[in-house]
């Protein structure tokens, strides 16, 4: 869905995490991270469970070049995802963040 038709949405309506993760991916999908990233974050305000979010974030954070934060998010979102059983997110985001800290980008991630 078009960023600016949710946008309208969350303007109209009641705010949840459904919504805000809607945005979030599709402001990341129109290539607009900075965007996507607040959203994504208030997404997790509402469920920090969400670890589909928590992937999301890591993206976006990665993309606005804040490797910091992206390495934190895919850890918590690493959490998450084991805690509910989501081994499919587990392992997207433990090979998202062997690929930032193959970068370059700060600290190691321990293995």
């Amino acid at each position: 869905m078009d960023p600016q038709t949710l946008e309208n949405l969350l303007a109209k309506g009641p705010d949840n995490a459904m919504l805000r993760f809607g945005l979030g991916k599709a402001w990341l999908d129109a290539g607009e991270a900075a965007k996507a990233a607040p959203h994504l974050q208030r997404c997790l305000e509402f469920d920090p469970g969400y670890s589909a979010a928590w992937k999301l974030l890591g993206k976006a954070l990665a993309a606005v070049d804040d490797p910091d934060g992206a390495r934190r998010a895919w850890r918590q979102g690493i959490e998450v995802a084991a805690g509910k059983g989501d081994k499919q997110a587990e392992k997207e985001m433990t090979v998202f963040l062997r690929r930032l800290d193959k970068a370059g980008s700060g600290p190691k991630t321990p293995t």
